[in-house]
């Protein structure tokens, strides 16, 4: 190794890429593939180390990345001369950016796949204003930075500085604030679809602006080969969307539909991405142009869908983390010294977000956008990730930046970027609404009314069942269903995932993603229902969080939509043999906390088909036979009340089992005249666990009162019957239960929490999921027959116990009003008190 007056020069053995062995005397760190391999476990887990420790701070992947670049370079760990010549020796540092940027490269293709140009034509003109507003301030000062600069870098033409420099400062990273937003829960809010299309609209700038910068940076000065280097850019553009779109809409034509794609057009598709990289190197531009501009012309759709779920895991999680390891050991923060300097750092820092934050704000305003959230908007278009990183490498590489500027202008994106969760978190908090309203519950809907509830599907597979209990509950003209179905997505590190709520399924453009396509049939299914059933309205919702968080979703839309009746998927789905097993644990953990939380009634389906319902035909109407247990208490009467709803379709028959406790039980709830049943629900919220607490002797009257109602109201009914069973113990409760007819598909059931009887005596001590109260979890178990579906019906409480009033509805009821007997009548005053009891 030899050194120059003007630059270093490395020479090394081309031979020299594997060794022989350890036992050989060979030095692994000296040979090429061993150094690489090391180079890239060390990158991935100090970055990986970093997002869990940054995890709590709600920091966004890509800080992490550039921190274990920076941890690694000459800021920190690069100071040891011993471990930098070993582990990161210059040698290895052009292999090691090669595959950065081969990992940049598709990337980028990637990004331009799932990109909706659609959408910033569909945002109007005030996402174009926002966008532009927010890009001029800080280029201005951009370019205000550039002249305080410039004295370091006289070799540099002034205009290609300030380009440079304006650029970095002034675009908005449309990946990562996607994730940000998802994170803050705002993807579906006014705000979240304004920064998302307006980051989307600043993307397209930046690559052009970067495209732009490029050509002007590779010579000295405005030249004819500047212009040659813009027109043949042009000319790809052309090209790929006049020559290239077409040929790939062929293929998608070839391909038949549900048939996978091809693996040799998958092949030719991805050598596209290599050839257009080396077209727009070879005409002047940077390679990750022409991948971007080619993904673009990648139609949405399988083809799309297919890419995605074959790169994005390994170019993500792999070779793009290279890339911003390089940028980071690039950086030497030591050269940041002096307090002129960090002066200079802190200006530009709050300068940048300052330019950002009132370039936006005014434009908000004047668009009568509130304060508060024109405040939001402009801190979260500060979002800074991988364009501006690839500005800030190219600049370096042309030697536009000096090492100086370059390590600034990074802790310039770290900083701008990092600040940006807390700072939103705290200044905006819409909180969730207390929406009043009072028909929570199925037995306070109106029988002649409409009937709103929510339904939560996490996979196709929920689908059928769901849309024939949906046909079975009697949707009528003078009682409609409408129902609102909520495709449950995990927020996870892929991209993709965060850009399903970006489509506009209205304007006929295909998924983008595999979430997206499952929300595609979801929606479809439900669709086709809704014109084929006819009295029900369906309203496709997409939730997408992590799981720790995604009943907060729940509830937000069941009290925006006033919705009745919550329906979400048991945890366990039926394997072949008729046994249960657990899809993910996470949907237990979510099931508990709606159940603890919920602000309606709801309802867990434990789906063993309903009446053969996969291979019902579409158009087919079922014939369903429905079994109803009743113990007793406020969740048996939610049952009851929903299972009365569908033995008025004309399809439908219902046999209710009553269990009436014998004489020669023992009652374990009775205490007194105003005895008290105390028992926890078992779902546990935090460090609380709820209880329930009901007056025995008065549930025991609002029982038998309901009963009567219900045999009053359908005793000339012949699809309805109605059976009592005496029962002393939990032993003659399971033997009446098998005893039922085996033709039934649906059994309907009160979870039964805060009741304590002899009649389910002892069968809550082996139950595997208490969630489902005792007969629920009984009856989901392997024990019992596997050709019926359960649904386990937990009854709203939450206010009651202070009076509907409480809430301030206008038009909650000062006195009781029964209407079809489908009210619960409130406590008496005496005995006003809180319902739910938190116990430590």
């Amino acid at each position: 190794m030899s050194n120059s007056s003007d630059q270093l020069i490395v020479c090394y053995a081309p031979t020299m890429i594997t060794t022989n062995g350890i036992w050989q005397g060979d030095n692994p760190l000296d040979y090429s593939l061993p150094l690489f391999i090391l180079q890239v476990l060390l990158i991935i887990v100090t970055i990986r180390f970093l997002v869990f420790i940054l995890k709590p701070f709600r920091q966004p992947r890509v800080i992490s990345e550039i921190l274990g670049g920076v941890i690694l370079g000459p800021s920190l760990l690069g100071q040891n001369k011993q471990f930098a010549n070993n582990i990161f020796p210059p040698r290895s540092v052009m292999i090691l950016e090669t595959m950065g940027n081969v990992g940049l490269l598709f990337f980028l293709f990637l990004v331009g796949v799932e990109m909706d140009i659609a959408v910033i034509r569909s945002t109007g003109r005030r996402t174009f204003v926002i966008a532009i507003a927010g890009m001029i301030l800080p280029f201005l000062i951009g370019v205000s930075f550039a002249f305080t600069l410039h004295e370091s870098t006289q070799w540099v033409k002034l205009g290609t500085f300030i380009l440079f420099l304006g650029v970095a400062l002034s675009v908005t990273a449309f990946p990562v604030l996607a994730r940000i937003l998802a994170e803050l829960k705002l993807l579906n809010t006014e705000i979240g679809r304004i920064a998302m299309a307006s980051a989307l609209f600043n993307d397209i700038c930046a690559w052009i602006l970067l495209a732009i910068a490029i050509a002007i940076a590779e010579n000295e000065s405005l030249s004819l080969s500047s212009l040659w280097v813009v027109l043949s850019t042009g000319a790809f553009v052309l090209f790929c969307y006049y020559v290239m779109r077409p040929l790939v809409c062929w293929i998608v034509r070839r391909t038949p539909e549900g048939q996978l794609i091809s693996e040799v057009y998958i092949c030719l598709i991805l050598t596209g991405v290599m050839i257009s990289g080396f077209i727009t190197d070879a005409i002047g531009t940077h390679s990750v142009f022409g991948a971007f501009i080619f993904g673009l012309v990648i139609p949405s759709g399988p083809i799309g869908v297919t890419l995605i779920e074959r790169l994005e895991d390994f170019v993500t999680g792999l070779l793009l983390p290279l890339f911003f390891a390089i940028s980071g050991l690039k950086t030497d923060l030591t050269l940041i010294n002096g307090v002129g300097t960090w002066a200079i750092l802190g200006l530009v820092i709050v300068l940048a977000c300052a330019g950002k934050v009132t370039g936006t704000l005014l434009v908000s305003l004047y668009y009568r956008i509130p304060f508060y959230e024109g405040l939001t908007l402009g801190l979260l278009m500060n979002a800074k990730g991988l364009v501006e990183m690839i500005v800030l490498n190219v600049g370096k590489d042309q030697h536009v930046l000096d090492d100086k500027s370059f390590a600034i202008m990074i802790v310039v994106e770290i900083v701008m970027t990092a600040v940006i969760q807390p700072i939103v978190t705290n200044i905006y908090r819409p909180g969730r609404k207390l929406v009043a309203y009072k028909r929570r519950t199925i037995q306070r809907t109106k029988l002649k009314g409409e009937f709103r509830l929510l339904v939560c599907v996490h996979v196709p597979r929920n689908v059928p069942t769901i849309i024939h209990l949906l046909e079975a509950s009697n949707p009528t003209k003078k009682s409609p269903i409408s129902s609102y179905v909520l495709h449950l997505v995990e927020l996870t590190g892929r991209a993709s995932a965060v850009l399903i709520v970006h489509n506009t399924r209205k304007s006929g453009r295909s998924a983008l993603n595999l979430a997206q396509a499952q929300s595609e049939h979801i929606f479809n299914a439900f669709e086709n229902f809704e014109r084929q059933g006819g009295f029900v309205t369906v309203n496709p919702l997409t939730a997408i969080s992590p799981y720790s968080t995604m009943h907060e979703d729940i509830f937000t839309v069941a009290e925006d939509k006033r919705v009745a009746f919550i329906i979400i998927p048991f945890h366990k789905q039926q394997t072949v043999d008729g046994g249960m097993e657990a899809t993910n644990p996470a949907f237990r953990i979510i099931n508990q906390s709606v159940l603890a939380n919920a602000p309606c009634s709801v309802g867990i389906l434990v789906d063993r088909g309903l009446n053969g319902s996969s291979r019902a035909s579409a158009n087919q109407m079922s014939h369903h036979h429905i079994a109803l247990l009743f113990f007793g208490g406020p969740d048996d009467r939610e049952a009851m009340a929903l299972a009365w709803r569908m033995s008025e379709h004309p399809r439908n028959s219902l046999t209710v089992m009553r269990f009436v406790l014998g004489e020669t039980a023992t009652d374990t709830t009775k205490g007194g005249d105003m005895a008290e049943a105390v028992a926890n629900s078992s779902v546990e919220t935090g460090h609380e666990t709820l209880t329930v607490l009901t007056d025995d002797d008065r549930e025991k009257e609002m029982d038998q009162a309901y009963i009567n109602e219900f045999r009053a109201a359908t005793m000339n009914d012949s699809s309805v019957h109605y059976v009592e069973k005496v029962v002393n113990h939990g032993e003659e409760t399971v033997a009446a239960i098998r005893s039922i007819d085996t033709r039934h598909d649906l059994f309907v059931v009160g979870r039964g929490h805060g009741m304590i009887s002899p009649v389910t005596a002892g069968l809550s001590d082996w139950s595997e999921c208490p969630e489902l109260g005792a007969i629920g979890d009984l009856l989901a178990s392997s024990d019992f027959a596997t050709t019926y579906s359960v649904l386990v019906v937990q009854q709203y409480v939450g206010m009651e116990g202070h009076g509907e009033h409480i809430l301030g509805s206008p038009d909650s009821p000062q006195h009781h009003v029964p209407a079809f007997g489908h009210r619960r009548p409130p406590l008496p005053p005496q005995q006003e008190q809180a319902i739910f009891r938190p116990q430590p």
